[in-house]
This record gives C-alpha cells, sequence and structure tokens, in this order.
C-alpha cells in the first residue's frame, strides 16, 4: 500500500468537512451513502466523474470546519486511494490515518487528469510529467495504522 497511483482531481483550499460530505447526509450511519455523496458540496457531480483508486490533490487547510469522522470514510469508500494537500487540518488528519485513508503534504504541480504516483514510505509524488515532489514523510507507526486499514484493525492485530 505504500505505493498508490492514481488519476487527480483538483480542489483549492480550505476544503471543509461540509464540502466533503455535507451534513444533511449525517444522520445516516451506512459509509456508501456518505460515498454517493462524497465532494458533493463542493462539486455535486463528483461521485459521477471519479473512478475508484483516483485521488484528490489540494492546496492548504484540506479537511477543516467540524471534528467529523465521517468526512475521511466518505473518501475512502468513495474509493479516493489518497489525499494530497499543500496542509490539512489537524483533526482531519488523524481522522483520516484512523480510518485507513492514506494522505500527504506535498505541495505538487500537477493538472487534474494527471496520474501521479505517491510514495509514502519515502514521501514522495511523482507525475507522469516526470516532476517529483518530495511531501512529508509519515512516521512508521502511522504507515503501520494505514497498513492495517486504520485504527481499530491496528489494534486488533
Amino acid at each position: 500500500m505504500n505505493l498508490i497511483v492514481g488519476r487527480v482531481w483538483k480542489f483549492g483550499d480550505n476544503v471543509n468537512t461540509d464540502d466533503i460530505i455535507p451534513g444533511r447526509y449525517l444522520r445516516s450511519k451506512d459509509v456508501q451513502i456518505f460515498a454517493a455523496h462524497s465532494m458533493e458540496g463542493i462539486d455535486p457531480e463528483f461521485t459521477q466523474k471519479f473512478r475508484f483508486g483516483d485521488l484528490i490533490v489540494a492546496g492548504t487547510n484540506f479537511g477543516c470546519g467540524s471534528s467529523r469522522e465521517q468526512a475521511p470514510l466518505a473518501l475512502k469508500y468513495a474509493g479516493v486511494s489518497c489525499v494530497i494537500a499543500k496542509s490539512f487540518a489537524r483533526i482531519f488528519f488523524r481522522n483520516a490515518i484512523n480510518t485507513g485513508l492514506p494522505l500527504i503534504e506535498a505541495d505538487i504541480e500537477c493538472q487534474e487528469g494527471d496520474e501521479v504516483k505517491v510514495d509514502l514510505a519515502k514521501g514522495e509524488v511523482i507525475v507522469s510529467d516526470g516532476g517529483i515532489f518530495k511531501g512529508s514523510k509519515l512516521p512508521d507507526f502511522l504507515l503501520e495504522i494505514l497498513n492495517d486499514d486504520g485504527l481499530v484493525a491496528h489494534r486488533k492485530k
């Protein structure tokens, strides 16, 4: 799981948890409902265009807003393979790790639709045009949690 390959969907700065999964869907506990409406707050047609395994590239402060764990769950169950952002809201970052959604802080240059390779172990992102960008390498203990598909599975192991 340390090497992730996917097609890019680009978003800007300050993508908040209401953008990721609008509050009206939080009455459900069904992760498939979250997945079906992921990114709806910012792009209502996202799930129709998105393909399982694609990834998100964003600017600063991705996942700001509430502490809802449903935001990373929506992305994970929609099939987002990784989120690359210049920075993450602290609670979103930890919720993503806890739910098994890979992410990396990196400032990369790419276009929507580009293919990128993310090497979580090296903290590196390679864009299809040949650009290599160094990001923040996750500590080994966080990589272990991601490799185990989240904190609960990791603790059970």
